[in-house]
């Protein structure tokens, strides 16, 4: 297939990156957002979101001007749909006597749905958000049948995720092995093509179905052995054995790799991929199911050593410092750090938020702070949430400087030795039976 121009639905993490790497490379693309404000930023030369090397690739894609935005999908050669999925909650008992998380799939149903008038014969339409099994056959066939056109047939049906690191977004789009999920085999070729474009990795056809489970796979084989280092960081602090010297010795043996604990799992896909495997086999995904329960009690566990520094948190301040998901990016997606400043809330703390990376994030309930300056000012403890490279090469000179608190509560790792200690700081560290 030859393709002129692409429309690409959803402007976000993954949308945006796609439809530039694109543009640069020579298609016609129309950018959807059905938010306003992203179409407004990026219209004025703005940007939404946080992405090494983005800015300087939109500009670049839009200066050609073979990168344009809207809020309503056009008729184009293939349409990309690159929409949130995230989770809905659910009680205790209302799925099958247990607590589930279920998929929320409205925004894939709403952009499948907006292509119904601009879909044609010989069209190739690809879903990227991460979906159940079965979502391209069971919701997005369904969907763009009702356009009197058969998918497999009288257009190509194609199921790519995206396996993309955020930080390295821009690198990885080319540079990593593709999966392409056709829901037949002339439809997967089409995908080949369309992403061959800009990818530089090997591009891999499968069934769609197969490709959607690849992608549930990846993350929860990573949120699994999340949990079982999460799970020893409480077992070395009932047994009083420091867990990262414990998992440094581990980690010694040559068939061992165990990975960091911390404060929880966060981001849209390791936190929430493993529940749409859940949802459709509850009764044979019990490892799975159990791993994200761990994980999301991490937050509580943080909570106690708080209380095991501080005592009563009723009234104390607490400088917490990071508020994202992982290191040195700025999606706040799911983030174990946020639960944990509500939970510290919840006791009656005051907390104090810096985020280095979004300093000017707007959340509900939850007071930001502009600098480390006016964050540590007259606080009864400082956390360290997140391991920004910022934030761990700060020193008890730097911290000294600037406030007169002494009790540090460190959750991942990110201040190291006696240096602390030899310097007057009390440092509680998660996993360490401080």
């Amino acid at each position: 297939m030859k393709f002129n121009k692409v429309c690409v639905l959803g402007l976000g993490y993954i949308g945006l990156p796609t439809a530039c790497e694109f543009a640069t490379h020579g298609v016609q693309v129309l950018g959807v957002d059905i938010n306003p404000a992203v179409i407004s930023t990026l219209k004025n030369g703005g940007l939404h979101i946080h992405e090494p090397g983005l800015r300087a690739l939109v500009q670049t894609a839009v200066k050609t001007k073979n990168l344009v935005v809207a809020e309503k999908p056009e008729p184009a050669d293939a349409f990309i749909i690159a929409v949130p999925t995230p989770f809905l909650e659910t009680k205790h008992g209302d799925f099958k006597g247990k607590d589930f998380k279920l998929a929320d799939m409205a925004a894939v149903e709403a952009a499948t749905t907006s292509i119904l008038p601009v879909i044609r014969r010989g069209n190739l339409v690809v879903l990227e958000s991460t979906s159940p099994p079965r979502t391209s056959l069971e919701l997005v066939a369904p969907i763009l049948e009702r356009s009197g056109l058969k998918a497999g047939v009288d257009f190509h049906l194609v199921y790519s995720p995206e396996r993309v690191l955020p930080g390295q977004i821009l690198k990885e789009l080319v540079e990593n092995a593709r999966v392409i999920g056709g829901v037949t085999q002339a439809s997967a070729k089409a995908g080949k093509a369309l992403y061959s474009i800009f990818v530089k990795g090997d591009i891999f056809m499968t069934d769609a179905t197969t490709a959607e489970m690849v992608k549930l796979m990846e993350n929860t084989y990573r949120d699994v052995n999340i949990a079982i280092a999460n799970e020893f960081t409480r077992l070395a602090d009932r047994f009083g054995v420091d867990i990262w010297e414990a998992i440094n010795l581990a980690n010694r043996h040559p068939r061992v790799k165990i990975l960091n604990p911390g404060p929880g799992v966060g981001g849209h896909c390791i936190s929430v991929d493993p529940w749409f495997l859940v949802q459709g086999a509850p009764d044979l995904a019990r490892l799975i199911h159990q791993s994200r329960q761990v994980n999301d009690e991490q937050p509580h566990f943080v909570l106690e050593l708080v209380r095991k520094s501080l005592g009563k948190l009723k009234g104390k301040t607490i400088a917490a410092l990071g508020l994202s998901y992982k290191p040195n990016v700025d999606d706040l997606r799911e983030s174990p750090a946020i639960e944990v400043v509500r939970l510290l809330q919840r006791t009656g703390a005051r907390v104090k938020v810096f985020e280095p990376f979004k300093p000017d994030a707007v959340l509900d309930g939850v007071s930001l702070f502009p600098d480390l300056k006016s964050t540590l000012k007259d606080v009864d403890a400082i956390l360290l949430l997140v391991a920004h490279d910022q934030l761990c090469s700060l020193t008890p000179k730097r911290i000294a400087a600037l406030t007169d608190c002494r009790v540090l509560i460190d959750t991942v790792n990110g201040w190291k030795g006696s240096t602390w200690t030899k310097a007057g700081f009390n440092l509680f560290k998660l996993g360490s039976n401080s």
